[in-house]
C-alpha cells in the first residue's frame, strides 16, 4: 500500500508531501520545508515511522517548492529527480530568492531527470509521471494508479488551477493539460496539491471554475 503524508511549511504554505510503502521505503516530493522547525518536524514524522527516504522528487521547481531541497539531499545522501525542462526554473531561484526574504537559500541542482510515463519505484510501489505543463514549463504529476492518489503539485487544486502568469507558464496549455491529462484519471482519484486541501478529479470536472463542466469560457 501507498501512504502519503503531507506537511504545509514556508510562508507561502506550501504542501510537502511524503510518499511511502508498507516496509518504510520511502520518497520525498517538493520539500519546502526552510526553517530549523519545519526541517525537525519532517524528520521526527520519518523517524517515529520508520522510514527510509531514498529518493527527491520535484513536481516542479518554483521557489515554494524547493526550499528544503540541498537540505533534504544532504540530510538524506538522496538524489534530486526532476523534469529537464525545469533545470532553468531551479537555477533562477538562487537569483531571486532574496527578494522573497530568503537570504540564506542554499541552491541544489538535479542528479536525474523524470521522463513522461516514466514508473517510479517507491519500495514495492510504483508512481507513474504525468507530465502536465502550463503553471511551469516541464511540470509533472505523480500517480498511484493501484490505490488512486495523484501528488499534483501546482496544476490542479480544490476549485482552481495553477497560476499561469509567471515565466514559463501558459495558460492554455494548463488547462488542455488538465482536461487530457488529469482528467482521463477516474473521478475517485485524490488530488493532492502543492497548496490548499486535498480533492478529487470527479469533484474538479464538474465544479471547478477553470475546466469543469460548469466553467464559463
Amino acid at each position: 500500500m501507498l501512504h502519503i503524508k503531507s506537511f504545509t511549511f514556508n510562508p507561502f504554505q506550501e504542501n510537502t508531501y511524503l510518499a511511502y510503502d508498507d516496509q518504510g521505503s520511502a520518497v520525498l516530493v517538493d520539500p519546502g520545508c526552510h526553517t530549523a522547525g519545519e526541517r525537525a518536524e519532517l524528520e521526527n514524522f520519518i523517524q517515529t515511522n520508520g522510514l527510509k527516504v531514498e529518493n527527491l522528487l520535484n513536481t516542479h521547481c518554483h521557489i515554494d517548492h524547493v526550499l528544503g531541497n540541498a537540505w533534504a539531499k544532504k540530510r538524506f545522501g538522496i538524489p534530486l529527480w526532476i523534469h529537464e525542462k525545469e533545470v532553468s526554473v531551479l537555477k533562477s531561484v538562487e537569483v531571486y530568492a532574496p527578494n522573497y526574504g530568503f537570504h540564506g537559500f542554499e541552491s541544489s541542482s538535479a542528479d536525474h531527470f523524470l521522463s513522461e510515463g516514466q514508473e517510479f519505484k517507491v519500495g514495492q510501489e510504483m508512481l507513474k509521471v504525468l507530465f502536465v505543463p502550463g503553471h511551469a514549463p516541464g511540470h509533472v504529476v505523480f500517480y498511484h494508479e493501484k490505490s488512486g492518489q495523484c501528488i499534483a503539485g501546482d496544476t490542479l487544486f480544490r476549485g482552481s488551477i495553477g497560476r499561469t502568469d509567471l515565466p514559463g507558464g501558459n495558460h492554455e496549455l494548463l488547462l488542455n493539460k488538465i482536461r487530457t491529462v488529469l482528467f482521463s484519471l477516474p473521478d475517485e482519484t485524490i488530488i493532492y496539491s502543492g497548496h490548499g486541501p486535498e480533492t478529487k478529479i470527479g469533484f474538479e470536472k464538474v465544479y471547478n471554475p477553470f475546466v469543469g463542466e460548469r466553467a464559463v469560457y
